[in-house]
């Protein structure tokens, strides 16, 4: 197997991610409950919506690649707890910056600078996402 189609399949596992992270975002934004909680659930919208957003710059990208974008979705973890849901949350995060570090790095290897950008602004991303939670449990 070629390095090209290392990243692709590299790069649809992080879509697998990105729709879970998105779906996991939505169902915790619905259930966190407590006052404590209100800020970061509108939070946990708006990072939904970037999940998505990430998904169809990752989506886009396998396809210019010469790839078929996945529609799986990885699983991902639901609570009945709200800290338990953060740290769900933030475990995915920790992922997806795991994720983007090595699939920069792949870009790099290729000679697709363009693309290292665009996977290099989704880090920031998901570098905020982390800041975010880290902030809503106190850390």
């Amino acid at each position: 197997m070629d390095t090209k189609q290392k990243f692709i399949i590299a790069l649809n596992k992080a879509l697998e991610w990105e729709y879970a992270a998105a779906v996991q975002y939505v169902q915790h934004a619905a259930v966190i409950t407590g006052p404590e909680y209100a800020a970061i659930a509108t939070e946990l919208v708006v990072h939904s919506n970037e999940e998505m957003a990430h998904a169809v710059i990752v989506s886009t990208i396998i396809s210019d690649l010469g790839g078929t974008p996945s529609i799986d979705v990885e699983k991902r973890d639901i609570s009945e707890d709200a800290k338990t849901m953060l740290e769900q949350d933030l475990a995915g995060e920790e992922l997806a910056i795991k994720i983007y570090k090595a699939l920069i790095k792949q870009a790099e290897e290729l000679g697709e600078y363009g693309y290292r950008r665009q996977l290099e602004q989704i880090l920031i991303d998901e570098e905020e996402h982390r800041r975010d939670l880290l902030s809503s449990l106190g850390r």
